[in-house]
């Protein structure tokens, strides 16, 4: 018998939406979940957009949305940074996203003796900041990585993810990185504290066991895997923890 959850976490590509597609199911879900007063959080492990910048795709997408609705995880990365006893500074590599987070939580760029070394997916990375980074972390700055996701999939195919430049700054220096984003826990437990719900009454919705279904897992909340992204739902038999439900869809998916 399935639970009533009274919060959804709720992953975006392959759940809300394909690429540029929408998914209609989880449109008119989200619909449903904005007419009930059922809170919401989006969890995102993307850290090139601001929490505005996603609201402005999901709208356009027809997606109930506001930036209230959504934790990137730069900005969870930001506030993981901001409640450290850490020098509040950090020597970035990442792009506007990640930047406007740090900045927003009170923590300054800086080159020579930051308090961190922040990662974030950087689409004009070069070696001179792997270099600096890599310095940095050796010279005893926290390594914080917003998400070690090894590829991104684009229109051109999979392409080197944030997971792939933090990889290079880890072998350079020897030091492994704190993750934020999915599959950690950190990003999760920061969602959890934004709806305010207890969580056993809190559900995590994603389509990629390994991101999105082992964050909940390992965050201690049930899970929703639906069939429309990655993970196919036959691939689940494979895993030894299962999601706590697999669907084909949000369409099937009762909220009363």
């Amino acid at each position: 018998m399935r639970k009533q959850y009274s919060g959804f976490l709720l992953d975006l590509d392959g759940t809300m939406y394909r690429g540029k597609d929408p998914i209609p199911e989880a449109v008119t879900f989200v619909k449903s979940l904005q007419s009930l007063k059922i809170p919401f959080v989006f969890v995102t492990n993307n850290s090139t957009a601001s929490p505005e910048e996603v609201t402005e795709r999901l709208q356009n997408m027809g997606i109930p949305c506001e930036a209230g609705n959504v934790l990137t995880s730069s900005v969870a990365a930001a506030a993981f940074m901001s409640a450290s006893p850490v020098k509040q500074s950090a020597y970035v590599i990442g792009e506007s996203g990640l930047k406007e987070a740090l900045l927003s939580h009170g923590i300054k760029e800086e080159e020579d003796t930051p308090g961190f070394v922040a990662v974030g997916l950087d689409r004009q990375v070069t070696y001179e900041k792997l270099a600096k980074a890599s310095q940095a972390v050796q010279a005893g700055a926290v390594f914080i990585s917003t998400n070690g996701d090894a590829v991104i999939p684009t229109e051109n195919g999979f392409l080197p993810g944030n997971g792939a430049i933090t990889s290079v700054i880890t072998i350079a220096s020897g030091k492994q990185p704190m993750l934020i984003g999915k599959p950690e826990k950190v990003m999760i437990d920061q969602a959890v504290q934004l709806l305010g719900i207890p969580r056993k009454k809190i559900v995590l919705v994603g389509d990629n066991y390994d991101t999105d279904i082992l964050a909940g897992i390992r965050a201690g909340i049930d899970t929703i895997h639906v069939d429309t992204g990655v993970t196919a739902a036959d691939e689940l038999l494979q895993k030894n923890i299962p999601p706590t439900y697999s669907i084909p869809s949000l369409a099937h998916w009762q909220l009363l």
